[in-house]
């Protein structure tokens, strides 16, 4: 009898073994010299924890809302491409995992299910990715078919007019299938991959991705649809601001798990200033390199609503379809749990600046 994964590092390690390397390589890479991608994961390590004592943590209540959705923990499953790769049923079986425990999905564009094959395979709150098309209807009708399938807020990604320059993907000459919920409204020439031009997501992305996207667009976003709008790809205190003034419900800081702009600051380095900058007008949701309990609630303390998780979801996806997922959250939420017992937490709402030190806490009680 095999062991079974005891965190996340080791559920990695099982998907690099029954991945295809050109799959794997895809879900795990990052832009560039992939300085972000580590230190998307390495800034958490330098955040330490300030445990207080003597509290009766007898009842911990992980328990929170985004939005008014009421979820068992602030874990959620962050939109990732193409399931199908990882495991047969895909989205779907990442969906019902989500759903088993208790949290939101959000439903990535680049999905290898339809939305409709994910909204009728279980009763679960659900929001959707998306992306602004050169082709406006395009984007329209994919909103039109989020609100009919019953999904609750749209996603809207703002940190690619441009593809990174994903050099695993290149080198392994990575090819794209058409996306199914792109079927019938987006035709795309890509033309064969040569060594040349290596991966044909580039291709993709510039005949199909609009980078003229402007602040103007979120009132066109607006005026298309009722659901709420959240803005994923914020890393400045600036761009979060504005995104306050323009009337979004919600901010997700975020870098593209590093696969956008290598040399870009860690999501979790710049979380306390665009929460600051908002200053709770709306809340702020953060992914990018989570991988322990610990993690979540370093990003909790320093002023986050809930957290977005991508990769670990499709590692537990590979390794053992819907139930590796439902064991990811799951050994997330227990770490969470234990963390704030620890720390001396009963409920998120304690949690608090206080609970960490950060790199900059430490330098400045140096001066």
């Amino acid at each position: 009898m095999e062991d079974e994964p005891v965190n996340i590092r080791e559920y990695e390690e099982i998907a690099k073994q029954v991945l295809p390397k050109m799959i794997f390589d895809f879900y795990n890479g990052g832009a560039g010299d992939e300085y972000t991608l580590r230190e998307n994961r390495e800034a958490y390590k330098r955040i330490m924890l300030r445990p207080r004592i003597l509290v009766d943590v007898s009842r911990i209540d992980m328990s929170t809302t985004l939005l008014g959705y009421k979820m068992q923990s602030p874990i959620m499953v962050a939109p990732t491409a193409r399931h199908k790769y990882a495991h047969p049923e895909g989205e779907v079986a990442t969906a019902r995992a989500a759903a088993a425990c208790n949290t939101l999905m959000v439903l990535s564009f680049a999905s290898s299910r339809k939305i409709e094959d994910v909204a009728s395979s279980c009763n679960a709150v659900r929001f959707y990715q998306l992306y602004v098309y050169q082709k406006r209807e395009v984007s329209a009708t994919l909103v039109r078919r989020a609100e009919e399938y019953g999904f609750k807020a749209i996603v809207l990604t703002v940190d690619t007019p441009r593809l990174g320059r994903r050099e695993k993907d290149i080198k392994n000459k990575f090819i794209l299938p058409l996306l199914s919920n792109l079927e019938g409204l987006v035709y795309v020439d890509v033309g064969p991959v040569s060594g040349k031009r290596g991966s044909d997501l580039e291709a993709f992305a510039s005949q199909t991705l609009d980078p003229s996207l402007c602040w103007n667009d979120i009132e066109w976003l607006r005026s298309i649809t009722s659901l709420p709008i959240i803005l994923k790809g914020i890393i400045t205190a600036d761009d979060a601001i504005k995104a306050v003034e323009m009337g979004v419900s919600g901010i997700v800081v975020s870098n593209h798990g590093a696969r956008q702009l290598d040399y870009s600051p860690a999501t979790i380095s710049v979380l306390e200033e665009v929460v600051k900058a908002v200053s709770g007008a709306v809340p702020v949701l953060i992914d990018g390199g989570i991988r322990r309990g610990t993690d979540v609630f370093k990003a909790l303390a320093l002023g986050a609503k809930a957290v977005l998780v991508g990769r670990p979801i499709l590692f537990g996806l590979a390794a053992k379809g819907e139930k590796g997922v439902k064991s990811v959250l799951k050994m997330l939420q227990g770490e969470l749990e234990l963390t704030m017992a620890l720390c001396g937490t009963t409920s998120i709402n304690e949690i608090t600046r206080k609970h960490v030190q950060t790199e900059g806490d430490r330098i400045r009680s140096l001066l």
